[in-house]
């Protein structure tokens, strides 16, 4: 393999890693504070692809319109998931809140399954996302080079949301004690609802990206990826978002090169997250930028 075909691969998994990064993000700010594993959140991926899709094929409105909806969407969705599903389970077993984690997400497949049927329905990319830039021998479509820049800048967001404001001072003393933050007159209610629709907004964006450069949108379509931003989480250090980050990349770069490097490996290519996952649990269970919980936050 020559460098510039080794080169072309770094930046398709880059591009990949990236994507499995903004939802990852989703998983560690939830677990961070509720030490809740909230796997109905691939599925809140695929409900921002499926809002993108609305917006653009059914309302005719500008990507950049259609996004805004889907995040927003997303987010109230998020928020409202917590309000009905979790909430009135602040104070049961950690075992409830995840089994009706895995039933909200059974439920939105279904009911995305019942409404707009299993077919994968074509994801309507404009035209500019798909213009192809050629530098120096290495191609990629606008939308490829994209989606870093953005999971870079909604990085920069979250991090600064988190130690440069008020709220994310509030989220960070939440995640250490729930009954002294209510005592220190917070709502701590409004702020664990605030987490969970920081994390579905992100969960969107990658929903769009994902149906951007695999154009489809389909109810099944957030299971295997939300398992694998899970895995990206855990990785990387699951209430870190840093190592969210950082396990997204690993996940996407391993994803692409080793495949580019051993075709044979073609069909194998989903295990490897899975892989890394199962190795770090056995020898660095708290993830490459694993936490202290007894120390820091996030």
């Amino acid at each position: 393999m020559d460098i510039t075909i080794f080169m072309q691969q770094m930046i398709n998994g880059f591009s990949l890693g990236s994507m499995y990064a903004l939802i990852a993000i989703g998983y560690t700010m939830v677990y961070g504070v509720l030490r809740l594993i909230n796997f109905a959140h691939g599925d809140i991926m695929m409900v921002g692809g499926f809002l993108g899709y609305f917006g653009i094929a059914i309302l005719g409105l500008p990507f950049a319109a259609a996004v805004l909806l889907a995040v927003v969407g997303s987010a109230l969705l998020g928020m409202l998931s917590d309000r009905v599903a979790y909430r009135p389970l602040r104070n049961a077993p950690k075992i409830s809140l995840l089994i009706t984690a895995i039933g909200v997400s059974f439920f939105l497949e279904n009911a995305f399954n019942v409404f707009f049927g299993g077919v994968p329905r074509a994801f309507p990319v404009p035209t500019y996302l798909e213009e192809i830039i050629d530098f120096h021998g290495l191609t990629m479509p606008v939308s490829a080079l994209l989606v870093p820049i953005v999971t870079a800048m909604l990085l920069a967001i979250i991090l600064w949301v988190l130690f440069k404001t008020k709220y994310g001072m509030a989220i960070r003393a939440l995640a250490f004690d729930v009954g002294t933050v209510n005592l220190m007159g917070i709502d701590a209610n409004r702020i664990i609802t605030m987490v969970f629709g920081i994390g579905s907004a992100l969960a969107a964006v990658g929903g769009i990206f994902w149906a951007v450069n695999y154009p489809s949108v389909e109810p099944m379509m957030g299971v295997l990826v939300g398992l694998k931003a899970f895995a990206a989480a855990v990785v990387g250090g699951i209430g870190s978002v840093g190592g969210a980050v950082l396990g997204g990349l690993i996940i996407g770069f391993t994803e692409v090169v080793v495949i580019a490097f051993f075709p044979e490996l073609g069909g194998y290519k989903d295990a490897f997250a899975f892989i890394f996952l199962i190795l770090i649990l056995l020898f660095k269970p708290t993830g490459i930028l694993g936490i202290d919980f007894e120390k820091s936050r996030f």
